[in-house]
């Protein structure tokens, strides 16, 4: 057997976990510079299929989203390195959902009942198509990224740590190079929550929650010391949607969250009034193409955030 026999592995679909914990068993174990294909499941842990409905949304068991796929030992990794990941490829899976779940995303009092939206896509990166109009390039990205913290026990996969996990970072696409802090011994790594589109801040809370497979490269680097994800993109991150300018809409005021709000709320009023959206289906429009933005955090007493849309989608 050549020594290249054991470059390349697979994790398939049902080698899921939910939530972090560095004392579970790995399913893989690796050298650095070896590549994995991760088979996810999408963000409902299959819950939700293509005939779901937003009566069967608002039945979701919450304790089964956000699964990854994993966990794997990388080998000689130790805490205080970085684990780089190479993100190599995504394989989409032609079909996802955006949801607007009761009590989860940023607008919950305006928006307090479940609403399933279903998104077909073309896997050849073709525009995915949106309700009354709107079409959203897709941008296969993952979700969910992470490795166990040294914290023993189960800890819930909902929030992002600064060991990586549920970031939602929009940017984490093709070619990315993502540092991770490793905290135990192999780093037990996993990822899910792939994402066919997602704006930045995931505003409703959902992306178009798709499975994706996904390819890794993995390496380290030793004595990293690293507080908190690092990553590098490839190249620019909005020219898929930059063509044609953007709407803008903004909150000013002395609380980033409550600026937020404001944001996203004038853009729902903006595209209902405009062109026809109910509030709800611009709302989740939003959160899968639509940027929320830090514009000014130095001017005491007042912050300004703005919510950029992007017009391509509209046409």
């Amino acid at each position: 057997m050549s020594a290249h026999a054991h470059k390349h592995h697979t994790i398939h679909r049902e080698h899921i976990h939910h939530g972090w914990n560095n004392a579970f068993a790995p399913r893989l174990k690796i050298a650095p510079g070896e590549t994995v294909h991760f088979e996810t499941v999408d963000a409902s842990s299959g819950q939700l299929t293509q005939t779901s409905t937003s009566a069967d949304l608002a039945k979701l068991d919450l304790g089964r989203v956000n699964p990854v796929t994993g966990p794997i030992y990388i080998d000689g990794a130790k805490p205080g390195d970085a684990l780089k990941i190479t993100v190599l490829s995504f394989r989409p899976s032609g079909w996802g959902w955006t949801g607007n779940i009761p009590g989860f995303g940023l607008l919950t009092k305006q928006f307090p009942d479940a609403k399933l939206h279903h998104w077909n896509y073309d896997p050849g990166l073709a525009p995915a198509m949106y309700g009354p109009g709107g079409r959203v390039p897709l941008r296969p990205m993952c979700g969910t990224i992470g490795v166990a913290p040294a914290a023993p026990g189960l800890h819930s996969i909902i929030p992002p740590r600064n060991v990586g996990g549920n970031m939602d970072v929009r940017d984490i696409t093709e070619g990315v190079e993502l540092y991770l802090p490793v905290e135990v011994d192999g780093a037990i790594f996993s990822v899910g929550d792939t994402h066919a589109a997602q704006g930045d801040g995931e505003v409703c809370g959902t992306a178009i929650e798709t499975a994706i497979d996904v390819a890794l490269k993995f390496e380290l680097i030793k004595g990293a010391h690293l507080r908190s994800p690092r990553y590098v993109t490839p190249g620019p991150v909005t020219n898929h949607f930059d063509k044609k300018g953007y709407e803008v809409t903004t909150g000013i005021g002395p609380d980033l969250m409550v600026c937020a709000r404001t944001a996203v709320s004038e853009m729902v009023e903006l595209l209902s009034r405009r062109f026809g959206y109910s509030p709800i289906d611009a709302y989740m429009l939003c959160s899968v193409c639509a940027d929320l933005r830090i514009s000014s955090i130095v001017d005491l007493p007042n912050w300004v955030v703005s919510f950029y849309f992007p017009r391509v989608v509209l046409d």
